[in-house]
């Protein structure tokens, strides 16, 4: 980009500093012009994008924004350049034809706008406790979508929202010719990037600490401690009750170590017979047991350079022990039926729910080993003392199985997200994902209620409710909730709530009474958004 260009715009956008809160659009014209000669005097589709994107952000005072391509032949819509978006929002924003606002955008050419994304059901997310305004214009070129350009911002005036789409949709235009020909001339480049992206992304969805669901005290601590142990090659010994994740937090550990590139072997020690075991780990040579038809690396083997993950270490027996116990000390062991000792470089974690120091007591686990595994010991703390993490989880889950099924579930109601908090959890995450798969499948309007919970979540012992588990409970349970999110829905209005449900005004508010339910606190709710 010519450097005088670059001075003219910074001073530019400078002039408009006094309009601190961006409430303004005076003198839309010269932006348009500023933008016309830069697209005009860089054909590097990237240096436009980039001064497109800083007048959104400093002139306009848009809080987010993107760009996004769409690459035809293989129906994939991807972010090509942004602001305002974290990594991991960057790594997830690729999108399929008709997904989502920026894929029904691409599919029918036309803008979407909403006002306020808190309102609209499809857009619960991070930005449900503000007034975030959201809009998509597509980028199109003789008749053809190329992209789309979408930004985010706190609008105090509607009327300045539909100026910015306006002037979003005239940028798209100018830009669209520069668009086509970057796609035409890098499509295979294009579409490495959304396929390198993607991969990247599946990586940290499934093994990065920062995708590990969870913002409470407990697992902030379980980060802490991975951040400490992933840069070492210490023995790490997980610990913590069946369903936790321990198998997740060793991925994370081993994907963000020095030896990330190296291979993540795993091995359950209860899942095979002992006869089977040492095999499985250590290997076996051609001829040292009926069957063997060949030499065959062990899971030690294959993990040379990377890391090992034993799972359920207290259900190795005595001799087992033993062995292991020459790896941690001497990272070398010999295969079954062979004499020559193989020498491997490799980290290993173990992990189990047994209490290994009563074990050590009892005679049952030997004390050299715990001592070896126990260098860096980290407990994962049970769900039911993870506070709110129960809903992010659930919210999480509730995403995943809604795409997995192909169903239009959004939310979970309210008196069942009362319910989740209020359960024990006895096999925590898993029991969580399990729960929420169920009712995902149950769900028949978009909304997982509190009768699509399993049974064990709704009586009134372990979720803390009035209602019992008679049949009329169980009926006036339901009706509670439909009433409830009626009035939620239409904000406290009682005539459209009733008009929902079926009922007169009415008889809708003896059934509120009945229930010591107001409107007024939805108003209130509504109010405060």
């Amino acid at each position: 980009m010519d450097y005088t260009v670059a001075i003219e715009l910074d001073d530019f956008v400078a002039d408009f500093t006094h309009c601190f809160t961006g409430e303004c659009r005076v003198n839309v014209l010269p932006i348009l012009f500023q933008i016309s000669q830069i697209i005009t005097e860089n054909e590097d589709l990237a240096t436009s994008l980039a001064i497109i994107l800083k007048v959104m952000q400093e002139r306009l005072k848009m809080q987010r924004g993107m760009v996004t391509l769409y690459d035809r032949q293989s129906e994939t819509i991807f972010i090509h350049e942004s602001f305002g978006l974290s990594d991991d929002e960057k790594a997830r924003g690729i999108y399929s034809l008709g997904e989502g606002a920026t894929g029904k955008v691409v599919e029918t050419g036309k803008a979407i706008i909403v006002p306020q994304l808190r309102d609209n059901p499809s857009f619960l997310n991070h930005h449900s406790h503000v007034n975030v305004s959201f809009f998509c214009v597509p980028i199109l070129h003789a008749k053809k979508v190329l992209g789309t350009i979408s930004a985010e911002r706190v609008y105090l005036n509607r009327r300045l929202l539909k100026q910015d789409v306006e002037l979003l949709a005239t940028i798209a235009s100018m830009i669209a010719p520069a668009v086509e020909l970057y796609l035409m001339e890098n499509v295979d480049k294009v579409r490495l990037e959304a396929e390198n992206s993607r991969l990247q992304n599946a990586l940290k969805e499934r093994f990065k600490p920062s995708n590990i669901i969870g913002d409470s005290k407990p697992m902030q601590a379980v980060y802490h401690l991975i951040r400490k142990v992933a840069g070492t090659k210490a023995t790490v010994l997980i610990l913590g009750e069946s369903g936790v994740g321990k198998e997740l937090v060793a991925n994370a550990i081993h994907y963000n170590s020095l030896t990330a590139e190296g291979p993540f072997v795993q091995f359950n020690c209860a899942a095979l017979p002992e006869t089977l075991v040492e095999s499985e780990l250590f290997g076996h040579e051609k001829g040292s047991f009926t069957g063997a038809t060949a030499m065959r690396k062990g899971r030690f083997e294959m993990a040379d350079g990377g890391t090992v993950f034993l799972d359920e270490i207290g259900e190795l027996s005595l001799p087992m022990q033993s062995k292991l116990l020459r790896v941690l000390q001497e990272r070398t062991f010999e295969r079954v039926g062979g004499s020559r000792p193989v020498k491997v470089d490799l980290r290993i974690i173990a992990a189990t729910n047994r209490n290994l120091m009563e074990m050590v007591e009892k005679g049952t686990f030997r004390e050299d080993l715990y001592y070896r595994l126990n260098v860096f010991p980290m407990t994962i703390p049970p769900l039911r003392d993870r506070g709110s993490d129960v809903i992010l989880l659930a919210d999480h889950f509730v995403a995943h199985f809604a795409r997995e099924t192909a169903k239009e579930v959004k939310r979970i109601s309210t008196p069942a997200l009362n319910m989740l908090m209020a359960y024990h959890w006895p096999g925590n995450v898993r029991e969580l994902e399990n729960v929420i798969e169920r009712s995902v499948i149950l769900s028949e309007d978009a909304v997982i209620h509190g009768y699509n919970l399993p049974p064990s979540l709704q009586t009134s012992t372990e979720t803390g409710t009035s209602f019992g588990c008679s049949l009329e409970a169980k009926i006036q349970a339901v009706e509670y909730e439909m009433i409830v999110e009626a009035l939620k829905t239409h904000h406290g209005n009682m005539t459209e709530a009733a008009k929902e449900l079926g009922l007169t005004r009415r008889i809708l508010g003896l059934r509120m009474e009945k229930h010591g339910i107001s409107y007024k606190t939805f108003r209130r709710l509504d109010a405060n958004a």
